[in-house]
């Protein structure tokens, strides 16, 4: 008898031992991805620049004033700060310019960089228009941005899906196992995640009054990111193993609680009283930030052992 061979289906003892996934020298089949945290931040950043430029346009064709007003300021500023997280992680800022030479219909990177290229001057005139002083306000130039800010917020809009999605479609065409094996999931997820927090903040800076808007926005992305996020888990083989172990799983079950207790809050409290909104305002963010964080962390981490890459092409 051979010891540490396997047996077959039948008792049947073959001469072959059970494979072990390594590489040489114990080095990773695959590089880990070389983006630091900063990806992680940009993610949240557009998905929240996206979803609020959603709630601004609704609250303007409805005549919510004080939503409109933080919501697309909300817009610009998470704009802003993805710029940041992505252009500092990218090491030097002329590499995002780099990318408007070309359109490659086929690289979610180049497609990615017109979509935000898009999206930005228009979420960036009405969230300018939003901060002209009073006493500037009869003025032509700022009367005529006051005139453009509503084509300019409806524009920031429509091109919003494409902010929120694409960057689940630019992680998933990577190699990175735990990226690519949730292609058809994750733009979902992070959509549902980019409505969960527009609407998030919504409720936290616009009068209880208002916010009706951004409730029932929030509460259908909150829905949307547990849901498809379950589904994504559930339909996982064997690289499923690093969503639900580890620091991994711990940032995942953390945002889940978050935007499930966010999601009652917003059904049930959120229309009571400022407080109550800003809670579950508060909860569905940073259960926004740390769905984009798990799945980010997750990447990184399917990338240190072998088996999530060979066993798959094995199969």
């Amino acid at each position: 008898m051979f010891q540490g061979g396997r047996r077959r289906q039948g008792g049947e003892q073959t001469v072959v031992p059970e494979a072990e996934f390594e590489s040489y020298y114990g080095r990773p089949v695959l590089k880990p991805p070389v983006w630091e945290w900063k990806i992680a931040a940009y993610l949240f950043c557009g998905g929240l620049a996206a979803g609020s430029s959603v709630v601004a346009a609704g609250a303007d064709l409805t005549g919510r004033a004080a939503l409109r007003r933080s919501a697309r300021l909300g817009s610009l500023g998470g704009l802003l700060a993805s710029l940041y997280f992505l252009v500092t992680d990218l090491g030097r800022p002329a590499r995002f310019h780099h990318m408007l030479r070309v359109l490659k219909p086929t690289s979610p990177m180049s497609v990615g960089t017109w979509i935000l290229s898009a999206y930005g001057p228009g979420a960036g005139a009405a969230a300018v228009a939003e901060l002209v002083p009073r006493r500037w306000r009869r003025t032509w130039p700022a009367r005529l941005l006051q005139r453009l800010a509503r084509p300019a917020g409806l524009g920031a809009a429509a091109t919003a899906p494409g902010v929120a999605s694409y960057t689940a479609v630019l992680l998933s065409h990577t190699a990175v196992p735990a990226w690519n094996e949730v292609r058809d999931e994750l733009p979902f997820v992070f959509a549902g995640s980019a409505a969960a927090s527009g609407g998030g903040l919504g409720m936290v800076a616009a009068p209880v009054a208002e916010a009706g808007g951004a409730r029932g926005f929030a509460a259908a992305g909150a829905a949307t990111e547990l849901l498809a996020s379950r589904i994504m888990e559930h339909r996982l083989g064997l690289v499923g193993e690093v969503y639900r172990t580890g620091h991994v799983a711990r940032l995942r079950r953390a945002s889940e609680v978050l935007t499930a207790a966010g999601l009652v809050g917003t059904l049930t409290v959120a229309r009571r009283g400022r407080a109550g909104a800003a809670a579950s305002g508060l909860a569905l963010l940073a259960g926004s930030a740390l769905q984009r964080f798990g799945v980010f962390e997750a990447g990184v981490e399917s990338t240190k052992d072998p088996r999530y890459v060979v066993i798959p092409q094995r199969g």
